[in-house]
């Protein structure tokens, strides 16, 4: 599957997921719990990516490569979150794939953002 190839970039990765939490939360039930758990997963991420916001840089290696590889999974669970609680839609989508794509993982986030509601036809994708 095509995609863009980008170097690990943790701090935009946090940028993207306060971008996400902001297309979120007009569509979030409070009273839903699987909607409420969705949104407890983007707040997880965000509070684990924001030290790497505020700096600017990503960690030295071994730990940028552990931070990175706890935010793709969150990200995971985030999809199957999303599909479960029926929030996957177009802007959604983006946001996980441009997650995916600054944790060097393009060809993942590619295809997981099509589960989370990204328009294949997008102009946004490569």
């Amino acid at each position: 599957m095509r995609h863009f190839r980008i170097p690990l970039d943790l701090p935009h990765a946090g940028r993207i997921t306060v971008r996400l939490v902001r297309v979120l939360e007009p569509a979030i039930d409070r009273s839903n719990p699987a909607h409420r758990a969705v949104m407890d997963t983007c707040m997880t991420l965000l509070d684990h990516l924001a030290p790497y916001v505020l700096s600017g840089e990503n960690p030295p290696d071994t730990r940028a490569e552990q931070a990175a590889a706890y935010a793709a999974d969150l990200g995971r669970d985030l999809v199957d979150g999303l599909v479960a609680a029926g929030l996957a839609r177009d802007k959604v989508g983006q946001c996980i794939r441009n997650l995916f794509e600054c944790l060097e993982l393009g060809e993942e986030g590619a295809r997981i953002s099509l589960l989370a509601g990204e328009n294949p036809d997008s102009m946004q994708r490569p």
